[in-house]
Order: structure tokens, then sequence, then C-alpha cells
């Protein structure tokens, strides 16, 4: 395999388990009350529970996105990062 691709897997992955780690963290805080504020999320997008439709007679093709932000997961991804940058340097 191509550098660029072992460093881009890496990427991915890294940004993947903090993105995870993020949402699993989240959850687990939500039930402290002084960590409660990690759990604050804010959704953004077409609402899956009312897409976007279009209808071509034939088929009907519908449309829906959300992406859902909270603290943890900015913490999260922002340290995989990090360490994506301190262990992947010599991919």
């Amino acid at each position: 395999m191509g550098k660029d691709i072992k460093r881009t897997i890496a990427f991915l992955f890294f940004l993947l388990a903090g993105i995870v780690l993020g949402t699993v963290l989240a959850k687990i805080c939500a039930e402290v009350p002084f960590l409660s504020w990690l759990a604050y999320d804010m959704s953004v997008g077409l609402d899956t529970g009312s897409p976007l439709v279009l209808d071509l007679i034939v088929f009907k093709l519908a449309f829906g996105f959300t992406l859902t932000v909270d603290p943890a997961q900015i913490i999260c991804v922002i340290a995989a990062l990090i360490i994506y940058n301190k262990t992947c340097k010599g991919l």
C-alpha cells in the first residue's frame, strides 16, 4: 500500500474513534450533574422524520441527513487528531 493510503486510513480511523468515544462519553456524562454540559447537543440538517422527497412517478427518492454534535465529541475529535499527528508521522 502507498504511503498516502496508509495515512488516509489512519486519519479516518482516529477521526471515527474520536467521534464514537465522544458519543459514549456524552451518554455517560449526561447522568452526572456537574458533567452534564458535555452531553448538550446540537442537530443540523434535513430531519429524517420528514425527509425531502423526489417523486419521479416510477420511483420515489427520499433525502434526509442529520448531524448531531456535542462538546464531548469535539474534545475527543481534537484529542484524536493530536494523537494522530504525534503517532503517524512515520507513515
